[in-house]
């Protein structure tokens, strides 16, 4: 039916999370009427991810060097951290400019119906990385049966560390994800965030 070309493209384009087959078409017929200069745009926009784009040794989040500039910016509070499940949740909560403070990204949540266990997400990290210094450990993961479950997991191995292991309040729907709230929601989730 489509050339072999083509259909390498569709198959591509339905690896991303919500395309179908209809939409995977959808976009590689637009992807083919685009002007070559564009497609070439693309094509290295694609390769400079691949190439630049690695994790902030220190917490996890994107970076095109060691360090993210969340991580290196000495006006952030490093004392004070905020625990989400993946870089998309530090944009989410870097667009409300309430916090201040510094993030660990988890790259998912503990789910035994997945196979998913602490060993398996970026866990360890923060263990080591909390110390006496640390004014607060903020878990923002989703209000989820598995993200609740991540956050208990984490407020027990923080207890020998800190005291001071919050969760962000409600605000935010169970079942909902950070990327998807709108910043008055995530600002009063952080306002009336509460111990663990």
């Amino acid at each position: 039916m489509y050339p072999k070309s083509m259909l390498q493209l569709i198959e591509e384009l339905k690896k991303l999370p919500g395309v179908g087959i209809k939409t995977a078409e959808r976009y590689a017929f637009e992807i083919i009427s685009r002007p070559k200069e564009e497609i070439e745009d693309f094509i290295i926009a694609l390769d400079q991810v691949r190439k630049n784009l690695q994790y902030c040794q220190r917490c996890g989040n994107l970076s095109e060097q060691d360090l993210c500039d969340i991580c290196l910016d000495n006006s952030r509070d490093q004392h004070l951290i905020c625990v989400v499940q993946d870089p998309k949740d530090v944009i989410a909560m870097e667009k409300t400019q309430q916090f201040h403070g510094v993030y660990h990204v988890l790259h998912g949540v503990i789910s035994t119906f997945k196979g998913v266990l602490p060993e398996d997400i970026n866990v360890s990290s923060l263990i080591e990385r909390v110390n006496e210094e640390t004014s607060e450990v903020i878990i923002a993961t989703n209000p989820t049966i598995e993200g609740e479950t991540t956050a208990l997991y984490i407020a027990k191995k923080l207890e020998s560390k800190t005291q001071n292991v919050t969760r962000l309040a409600s605000g935010l729907p169970m079942g909902g994800h950070l990327d998807y709230a709108d910043e008055m929601t995530l600002i009063r989730a952080i306002e009336g965030r509460k111990k663990i």
